[in-house]
């Protein structure tokens, strides 16, 4: 499928900056809070030629960020990500569509936990900018909900009280920093 472009992303490779970028998740706990998580390692490339853009991204699921280390082992078993069997979350989109206001609409394929399924994400792009080492710099602000139970992690527990341990919606958040390659 061929993208849609209407602000003008100078032709090219973007690698990301990892020191830059930021990729989270969050989800209802216990019915009253929400709970938090990242994942450190992130890898995405944004590819901007004459028939379109292209934007992948991924990240192994070891690199998950949460403060506890039970909760660390239990997120990364068979039960939530299985990291065993599935070592990275994988986005991949041909169809990358920028409205003249920066606003981005990216229909893509994501695949979690071995089970891969289209997703629609939401955001906004920033730049370009020439930074301080005089490259080409973007900004991606990304946001998607998904309904973690597609992808397999259906891991719950009932409360005394009524409702989950966890909810099944989960909302993702990328910022990503994206440097223009040298040719």
């Amino acid at each position: 499928m061929t993208a849609t472009q209407t602000v003008a992303v100078p032709l090219g490779r973007y690698g990301v900056d990892r020191l830059h970028s930021h990729f989270g998740f969050a989800v209802k706990h216990m019915v009253v809070a929400t709970f938090r998580g990242e994942f450190k390692d992130i890898d995405a490339t944004l590819v901007s030629t004459e028939d379109g853009i292209r934007l992948e991204g991924s990240v192994p699921v070891a690199s998950i960020s949460v403060d506890h280390p039970d909760l660390r082992r239990h997120l990364l078993s068979s039960e939530f990500f299985d990291v065993v069997r599935s070592p990275d979350i994988r986005l991949v989109s041909d169809d990358v569509r920028i409205d003249d206001s920066g606003a981005v609409a990216l229909y893509g394929e994501l695949t979690m936990k071995g089970v891969t399924r289209p997703l629609e994400v939401r955001g906004t792009l920033a730049g370009p900018v020439v930074d301080l080492a005089g490259r080409a710099r973007l900004g991606l602000e990304l946001h998607a909900a998904l309904d973690r139970t597609d992808y397999g992690l259906s891991w719950n527990m009932p409360l005394p009280s009524g409702g989950v341990a966890v909810a099944n919606e989960v909302h993702l958040t990328a910022s990503l920093a994206l440097l223009r390659e040298e040719a």
